[in-house]
Formats: C-alpha cells, sequence, structure tokens
C-alpha cells in the first residue's frame, strides 16, 4: 500500500478528534463522486491499523436517468474491494436537494440499524464546507449556519454520523484519486446551475478564489470550525440560563411550573425533541432572570423554546418578538406563532399559552 500524506493526515484527524474507536463497524456512504471515492479509499488502507469491518451504502434518489448505472457501479467497485453492499432506492424521483438530504439520511440510518453498524461516515470536505457557510450567510442565518457541517452529530441514539474529510478541501480529493486511478462517476447534476449550491461551487467559490484568497475554502473552513466551538459553548451557556429561568436545577423546579412541565422541559437538556410544547402549555420563563443576561443569551433561550412549539425553525422575526418580552410593560403580548401558541407578559413571568 502507498502511504501518502493524506493517509498520514486522516489517521492523525482521526485519532486526534477520536472520530472512531478500533475495531467499530462504519458504513460508508459512497455515491461514485471524487469526494467518495477518496474516502472510502482512505478507510480501506488505514483499516489494518484500526481493525474496522466496513460497509459501503449508496442511495438512489432516482433524479437522474443514469441513477441505476450509477448504483451498479458503486456495487461493482464494493465487490471489487470485498465489502459488504447496500442500496436503497427511492420509491419515486426525488427532485427537492433538501428533501433528498433528508431522505438520504433516513435511508443510511435504516440500513445502520439492521445491519448494527455504529457510524455513518460521509465525504463532506472543506469545500464543502465553505459552500455550505457561504450558502447560509447568503440566506441569512447566525452563528448556527455559519458554523455549517459539523465533524460528528448524533443520528439515533445509537448511530454517530461522521465526516473525517473535513480539512481535505475537493481539489485535493481529486488529485487523490487520479493518484490512484479510482473510478469517478461523475454525477451531472453537479453541473446543473439552477441549484444555488452549484452556482456557488462553479461562479462564486472561483470567483473568490481568482480575486480575493487563492485559499478561500480553506480559509472559510476554517471560519467554520472556530464559530462550531463557539457555538457549543452559547448552546450550553443558554440551556443552563433557560433552565434557571424555568425554575430548573440549583435546588429544584419551582412550584408554579407543575410537574408534569418540569419533566418534559428537564427532557430538553437530555437529547429528547417533541413535534411540540402544546401538551405542557401553559409554560412560564422568568424575566428577572433573563434581564441579567446578554442579549445573545436572551435570544438563544427563546430560540431554543420556539425551537420546541413551532413546527418549523424559528424565524429572526419569531425570536425577536419574543426577547422584546423580556423588559415589555405588563400585558403585552405577541401574535400567535403558527401553530396559535401566544406569549403574554404576567409581572415577573412571560407565560405561553
Amino acid at each position: 500500500m502507498v502511504w501518502t500524506a493524506l493517509h498520514a493526515k486522516i489517521h492523525r484527524t482521526i485519532r486526534s478528534r477520536h472520530l472512531f474507536e478500533r475495531n467499530q463497524r462504519l458504513l460508508i456512504a459512497v455515491s461514485g463522486g471524487q469526494d467518495s471515492l477518496c474516502l472510502i479509499k482512505l478507510l480501506l488502507d488505514l483499516q489494518p491499523k484500526w481493525g474496522w469491518y466496513l460497509g459501503i451504502a449508496h442511495c438512489d434518489h432516482r433524479w437522474r436517468s443514469d441513477s441505476e448505472a450509477n448504483a451498479k457501479h458503486v456495487e461493482n467497485l464494493a465487490k471489487t474491494w470485498g465489502i459488504s453492499f447496500y442500496l436503497e432506492t427511492a420509491n419515486k424521483p426525488i427532485n427537492s436537494e433538501a428533501t433528498a438530504r433528508d431522505w438520504r439520511y433516513q435511508a443510511l440510518s435504516a440500513i445502520a440499524q439492521a445491519n448494527n453498524y455504529q457510524y455513518i461516515v460521509t465525504g463532506h470536505t472543506a469545500s464543502d464546507r465553505a459552500e455550505t457557510l457561504l450558502y447560509n450567510l447568503i440566506r441569512g442565518t447566525g452563528a448556527d449556519g455559519l458554523q455549517a457541517l459539523t465533524w460528528q452529530r448524533p443520528l439515533t441514539t445509537d448511530i454517530m454520523l461522521v465526516r473525517p474529510l473535513l480539512e481535505i478541501t475537493r481539489i485535493q480529493t481529486e488529485q487523490f484519486c487520479q493518484e490512484f486511478k479510482l473510478p469517478i462517476w461523475e454525477d451531472s447534476t453537479n453541473q446543473d446551475l439552477q441549484y444555488a449550491r452549484n452556482r456557488i461551487r462553479q461562479e462564486l467559490i472561483p470567483y473568490l478564489r481568482d480575486n480575493f484568497n487563492p485559499q478561500v475554502e480553506s480559509a472559510l473552513a476554517q471560519t467554520a470550525e472556530l464559530l462550531q466551538a463557539e457555538v457549543e459553548y452559547l448552546e450550553k451557556a443558554a440551556q443552563e440560563l433557560r433552565d434557571r429561568a424555568l425554575g430548573i436545577g440549583h435546588g429544584g423546579a419551582t412550584a408554579v411550573l407543575g410537574s408534569p412541565q418540569v419533566e418534559q422541559v428537564a427532557s430538553w437538556g437530555m437529547g429528547y425533541e417533541e413535534d411540540s410544547l402544546t401538551s405542557i402549555l401553559p409554560l412560564r420563563l422568568n424575566r428577572r432572570v433573563l434581564q441579567k443576561a446578554p442579549l445573545a443569551l436572551q435570544r438563544r433561550v427563546m430560540r431554543q423554546v420556539l425551537q420546541q412549539i413551532l413546527t418549523d425553525a424559528p424565524s429572526f422575526e419569531h425570536i425577536e418578538k419574543l426577547t422584546a418580552l423580556i423588559i415589555a410593560p405588563n400585558r403585552s403580548q405577541t401574535d400567535p406563532f403558527p401553530g396559535g401558541a401566544i406569549a403574554q407578559v404576567e409581572g415577573d413571568w412571560i407565560s405561553f399559552k
């Protein structure tokens, strides 16, 4: 086996960031493109050092005429390498990027659960991270959107999504594939400029690279990395502030909340998610506790609450009108949020009904 600088870099990254343990079962998402082929080749070469059991999963969205041939190509690669292969095909063509992403993660999670894989591994790169940061910035976002792709996140209680290539650019994965003569399957949809992400990839990034910074992808990915740590810190601080405003922790919940509500709200910090809080409304936040906090934490507390109340992600306007109640006159209230909940000032409290 030829041991390259990229092999050494990924080996160090996995070890230093504790992305995987030894002798684990890794399910690799392989589209057939250069990034996923670079990923599977690297992990195959590192396998003797780590003792992993590797499997390949391919998701056919059925949105290209050659998608079936693409799937067969990846299956043949898996056979050549002696790796278990799993295919999931959409029941009908998926034409939305967001819908495709959600379906893909659901399909990968189902394959992993059925076959006892602890990790799902994707070939997202620093280039993807830079593009996601720009995409979210253009649409309007806070630091959470700018942190873009993270190294790992739980998909279920038992399965972790991991992205080991976040310090590697797309140029590097292409060079690696060329060096090892890996048979890349070109995805024609990557050239379709009707998709905003493709315009960022094909037009905006090259323009920024040529006119502002030759290393713009790495620079933006580094910004996302810095923001990730800051977002994690702020989210934890906001959770602690929210719990104090709800009267949870540090001596127990206040009696005004009622035990069913306390149990539900306490579950937020343990990774449980609910579609709504309607089953435990009314809900009350202590304004005096929130007034002492910086605006950044006030907004995050309100965002966390709204994430539980609303079926869709809360907008900036939703967060702002709720945050305004922290210092608003008594009896002030919001207009109904989507779903019908209303927040109202009642003395020292913001009540949700």
